[in-house]
């Protein structure tokens, strides 16, 4: 973890503690006047010597004010695994729930909630074939709705067809009434005069064999 050092530690030292003690000061300072691409560098590719990510660390102690910032900073990562475990940071954080008293739970709740809104992805596995909802405690049963409920939402995203662009985009013209053909016979007959009808008349008769 070597790099720029700062008060006697490297940059990326200070990130990893500024997020495992839910410093934002502390993160905004050493981020300040830096350009977007060395901030997005430095949130994604600082790790500790375990392999754990700047998000997991502050996932595993339940940080929310340190996550909500990290979660504000340009192409942050929402889906980092960890060396040991392929653990995101979805999964760190509810094994930090599953720890804690029940009465964290609600508090855990709008973590994991503002995580998934974030981008956490619900169904990447870690490496022991586990998804973050399959973590939960049995118990925690909110929990375990609002992960699925995400799951279900992200699945199903763009299936939806806009009623609207099934619609006509405006009334078609009607088809013109289809005239009934003429028979031949009619058409030979303009009814003007006897003596023409007479002779249609003989005519039809000569033609159908009377």
């Amino acid at each position: 973890m070597g790099g720029e050092e700062h008060d006697g530690a490297s940059v990326q030292e200070q990130l990893i503690a500024a997020c495992r003690g839910n410093n934002t000061e502390l993160l905004e300072e050493l981020l300040e006047g830096r350009p977007d691409a060395e901030i997005t560098r430095l949130l994604n590719e600082t790790t500790t010597v375990l392999g754990n990510h700047l998000y997991h660390e502050a996932a595993l102690r339940g940080n929310y004010e340190i996550i909500d910032l990290l979660l504000d900073q340009p192409e942050f990562e929402c889906d980092p695994v960890t060396r040991a475990d392929g653990d995101t940071p979805l999964h760190s954080a509810i094994r930090w729930i599953n720890s804690e008293p029940p009465a964290q739970r609600e508090f855990g709740k709008a973590l994991v909630e503002m995580m998934l809104e974030a981008g956490s992805n619900p169904r990447v596995k870690n490496k022991g074939g586990l998804t973050a909802v399959q973590l939960v405690d049995p118990t925690n049963n909110e929990l375990k709705d609002v992960i699925r409920k995400h799951e279900f939402a992200s699945l199903n995203a763009g299936d939806y067809v806009n009623v609207e662009d099934d619609k006509p985009k405006g009334k078609k013209a009607a088809a013109a009434p289809v005239q009934p053909e003429e028979s031949d016979d009619d058409a030979e007959f303009s009814g003007s005069d006897e003596e023409e009808r007479i002779e249609f008349e003989r005519r039809r008769k000569e033609k159908r064999g009377y």
